[in-house]
């Protein structure tokens, strides 16, 4: 049987780059999907009479079921194959994204978004692991980078599409903008990406164990927000008990299957676990600052809102500029080196940003914001790479799944973390406190990310 890295090398170069695009397509429409509607929130609210407090589950709906089935769609993309489950996820999120733009109450709304938000699992669940088919293993830190790069503009750019369909057109666009990225990507997919060897080899999937991951994870994500907005004590602690006792049975559940949808063997690596671990600490700290620099700049600082607009920009665009060339850089050095690195400029930025005094010049701003974004460009990539390297090539799922996983995890503690932040003091001190905080959680990436340099590097060429 022909094996994947022999695959990869026998596609040739321009039917990687389109397969690759169609991943690429799709990975824009689902994460500017993420940050979109925030912008809308208040036109949302007005348009179907509901509170603000409430127009948040149009936000919340789509990240807590994207955050609960990752695992449980890479799992049944290690069993029936990656490209049917990211071409079956874009099927799915064209349905709820017209199902949104028409959408006539808040919770038909709601509802679709739920359904949107199970199509972009399908799709984040199992793009790294197609990369990895696509590239042979030598240049798989180039996809990577790629990869790293689309996230990271497509995640800042949201609120800026948000803005500008706003200005021009109803709410309902919002979701019709995602139509062409979802077909364009679904054709070209359909045609160019290739099939990876799967079969289930006697095994089934896992339905208790799927329910149990989407226990523990929605419950502990709902606790954490409960916990960052103070809502009922008593049910935050029912939910916690709850979360422990499925969550410790879920383990013991894995720990004794072949290939178990939490990968507990996979994190018996420990350059898996490092890897998986640093992804944590990392999109922590980048959410503790994203949140709060708008506060930070215009209470702190004094910036008009759109000057604040400006001044975040050189973020994504060092990361732009850096994750590429991370994925270069990680074919000749250890990637345990460039991650630590990485977020070692990524520490440095953050807290050169908390020492800032009032009213500094916006150069000053400026270079600060570009370090935070050149460290996490730097550090990205090497880091995924890691992640789906060390991985058997017939539990790439897996890994794409627990990289997604990650990110969510690490997303929703940066984001809880500031709205506790600012709940429990004033803006201007609370913004303060989460850069500074940020500033540790990046440094204490960096440390974890080091310690993965006494361990082999995931093999290049094998």
């Amino acid at each position: 049987m022909t094996n994947k890295h022999t695959l990869a090398r026998l596609i040739p170069l321009p039917r990687q780059y389109w397969a690759a695009f169609a991943i690429m397509l799709a990975i824009i429409m689902s994460v500017i999907n993420g940050t979109i509607i925030n912008v809308a929130l208040p036109t949302l609210a007005r348009e179907f009479s509901v509170s603000p407090s409430s127009s948040i589950w149009m936000v919340n709906a789509y990240q807590l079921v994207t955050a609960v089935t990752l695992l449980s769609f890479a799992s049944l993309g290690d069993l029936y194959g990656y490209k049917r489950m990211f071409l079956t996820g874009i099927m799915v999120f064209i349905g709820g994204s017209l199902l949104c733009a028409v959408a006539d109450s808040f919770w038909t709304l709601v509802v679709t978004r739920v359904l949107q938000g199970l199509g972009a699992a399908s799709i984040m669940s199992v793009n790294t692991a197609l990369l990895r088919l696509i590239y042979p293993p030598e240049h798989l830190g180039r996809g990577m980078g790629l990869n790293a790069m689309i996230v990271a503009v497509s995640a800042a750019a949201g609120p800026s599409v948000a803005g500008a369909v706003l200005t021009f057109a109803s709410w309902r666009w919002l979701f019709l903008i995602n139509i062409p990225f979802a077909v364009a990507a679904y054709l070209i997919g359909r045609r160019l990406l290739p099939q990876n060897a799967h079969g289930n080899g006697g095994r089934t999937f896992d339905k208790v164990s799927c329910l149990a991951n989407a226990v523990t994870f929605g419950l502990l994500i709902y606790s954490l927000e409960g916990i960052a907005h103070d809502t009922n004590h008593t049910l935050i602690i029912i939910q916690l008990v709850i979360m422990a006792v499925v969550g410790y049975f879920f383990v013991r559940r894995q720990l004794r299957l072949e290939a178990p949808l939490l990968p507990v063997d996979l994190l018996r690596k420990p350059i898996f676990a490092l890897s998986i671990s640093t992804s944590v600490a990392s999109f922590t700290a980048q959410m503790l600052a994203l949140v709060s620099l708008p506060f930070f700049l215009q209470d702190v600082m004094g910036c008009t809102v759109a000057q604040i607009g400006l001044l975040l920009t050189p973020w994504p665009l060092a990361t732009i500029l850096t994750a590429p060339l991370a994925g270069r850089l990680v074919e000749r050095f250890h990637p345990g080196l460039l991650g630590g690195a990485g977020m070692l400029l990524f520490s440095g930025g953050l807290f050169a940003l908390y020492a800032l005094p009032p009213h500094a010049g916006l150069w000053d701003i400026v270079w600060r914001m570009a370090l935070c974004g050149m460290g996490f460009g730097l550090f990205q990539t090497p880091n995924n790479f890691t992640i789906v390297s060390s991985a058997p090539p017939h539990r790439s799922g897996g890994a794409s799944g627990m990289l997604g996983t990650a990110r969510l995890l690490g997303q929703t503690l940066g984001t809880a973390l500031v709205a506790l932040m600012m709940r429990l003091f004033v803006h201007a001190d609370g913004a303060h406190l989460c850069l500074l905080t940020g500033a540790a959680c990046a440094l204490l990436a960096g440390i974890v990310s080091s310690l993965r340099l006494s361990q082999p590097a995931p093999s290049k060429h094998d």
